[in-house]
């Protein structure tokens, strides 16, 4: 019913959460949808939907926040940060040649 990668993003990452898609399968997702409509009712569904992305936006601002004082917090102790991005770097550029690599094989 749904592309590989379809609850995760990327659909060539080709890691394994994406294959199983949490172990639910189309006619399982379908019940549950099923189910909620049937207790909560189609008028509510709109704002438990609104809710729920205002709370994930929050944990969202949250999480970058935190983020954000570490940075200036090891900036302020001098403790060097670039190396993060020099890693980021490398491990993009394994990806990109990992993904070069099977995507031939997957051609075949």
């Amino acid at each position: 019913m749904f592309s590989r990668g379809f609850l995760f993003g990327n659909p060539t990452s080709g890691y394994i959460c994406d294959m199983y898609m949490l172990f639910i399968s189309g006619a399982e997702i379908f019940f549950i949808l099923f189910i909620v409509v049937m207790v909560f009712g189609a008028d509510k569904l709109p704002g438990i939907a609104k809710g729920l992305g205002k709370g994930m936006r929050q944990l969202r601002d949250a999480t970058d926040d935190i983020k954000r004082e570490i940075q200036k917090t090891a900036e302020k102790q001098g403790i060097d940060t670039d190396f993060t991005k020099d890693i980021r770097e490398e491990l993009n550029e394994v990806k990109k040649n990992v993904d070069e690599v099977t995507g031939t094989i997957k051609r075949k």
